[in-house]
């Protein structure tokens, strides 16, 4: 007789539990900051991606209540069908001056985004060639597209060429794909030399810059315009609103014929419900302080380093990371979930564990995020607990 579906899923997850795989989760009370209710109780969070502070800022919380008031809660639709409200056409082209694109287009996730973009532009014969480290949402399109998918070492540029050499005659699309700050690692892509090389090989360029925006570059414009980039070298830019944005959905920005393409073709723009209108409004807040946030950058980047001066001083092994990502290296998982646990329940501060398939094997870690609400002497007693673990 065969298993009942139970019998059969209950073999996989007693698996991850012996292998410190199994995931939790826990209960939010109240808004989210630097200082959580997490199942009932007190705690210091440093795992949230809100790096500006700004997901209860008064402005983003009374941008949205006002756009409740005037559109309701759901859109309705798909932006294809009603769904589409002023509140999001607005907030299209405030993103697209923001990044300095013709245009950009909205969608409901980071995840739907990649997955609209990659299929929409690739099929059977083309070429997609992926950072190792990017993110799933990115390889899982891939996967989906149909295309030849291959994956160059982590930040390599040379290794990537050594895939485009091979593809000289080949006369399909080829796309090359990468987050621009690694959400796992906090490091950067080397943009420059891969804009260089897809120009070299005819080849499209495409940056998921969902923990870059905000943070980084003028303004906080991002990881191109950090690396004074323009859309003539990387045509194709994703970026997420739920990150330093403290709101949600995503973005595509790009060409008018990219746009275009997307709206006829991407299937996860086509087939999902458009963003509630006031959750665009408080983007629409929140994206005028983005712009004006040169304090709380300022503050960011000095947190950052407070944090890595004060784990060299503890001999703690951050990995290099210029951005509000800061990974201590643990390697493995049961000792990483073992510390995240005795950081919460001992010194009631919450700090992510992140093991395989998230990150490579034999590189669990602990995935220390950093907010510029957080306070020096937040990060101070972050540090002093890491030091009462060692």
């Amino acid at each position: 007789m065969s298993q009942s579906l139970d019998e059969a899923l209950q073999a996989a997850l007693q698996q991850r539990r012996e292998q410190s795989l199994y995931r939790r989760r826990h209960i939010v009370d109240g808004p989210q900051g630097v200082c959580l209710q997490l199942d009932g109780k007190a705690v210091l969070n440093f795992c949230s991606n809100d790096y500006l502070g700004l997901a209860q800022h008064p402005d983003v919380v009374a941008a949205l209540k006002r756009g409740a008031d005037r559109y309701g809660v759901g859109a309705g639709a798909s932006h294809l069908i009603n769904g589409h409200g002023r509140a999001h056409h607005a907030l299209e082209e405030e993103l697209a001056d923001f990044v300095g694109g013709p245009r950009a287009l909205l969608f409901s996730s980071g995840y739907l985004a990649n997955l609209g973009v990659i299929t929409a532009l690739l099929g059977k014969g083309d070429t997609l060639l992926q950072d190792r480290l990017n993110h799933a949402s990115l390889i899982d399109a891939g996967r989906l597209s149909g295309a030849r998918l291959q994956r160059y070492l982590h930040g390599d540029a040379q290794s990537l060429d050594t895939h485009l050499q091979k593809l000289v005659h080949n006369q399909h699309r080829t796309l090359i794909a990468t987050d621009g700050v690694f959400s796992m690692d906090g490091d950067l892509a080397p943009l420059p030399a891969l804009a260089g090389r897809a120009r070299q090989h005819h080849a499209w360029l495409m940056v998921d810059d969902a923990h870059g925006l905000g943070v980084l570059g003028p303004q906080g414009r991002g990881t191109l315009d950090h690396f004074q980039l323009d859309d003539s070298q990387v045509p194709i830019l994703m970026g997420t609103l739920g990150k330093a944005f403290g709101s949600f959905g995503a973005f595509v920005a790009g060409s008018e014929t990219l746009i275009e393409t997307l709206i006829q073709q991407a299937r996860s723009y086509i087939y999902t419900t458009a963003l509630p209108p006031a959750v665009a409004e408080a983007s629409r807040a929140s994206l005028n302080l983005v712009r004006a946030a040169d304090d709380r950058r300022e503050k960011l980047a000095a947190l950052i380093q407070r944090l890595r001066r004060g784990a060299q001083q503890l001999g703690l092994k951050l990995m290099a990371s210029p951005t509000a990502i800061q990974p201590l290296l643990v390697g493995d998982s049961q000792q990483a979930v073992t510390l995240s646990h005795r950081l919460l329940h001992e010194h009631q501060i919450m700090v992510s564990a992140i093991r395989p398939p998230t990150v490579p094997a034999g590189s669990a870690r602990l995935r220390i995020t950093l907010s510029a609400a957080h306070s020096e002497a937040q990060v101070d007693r972050l540090l002093a607990a890491l030091e009462a673990l060692q």
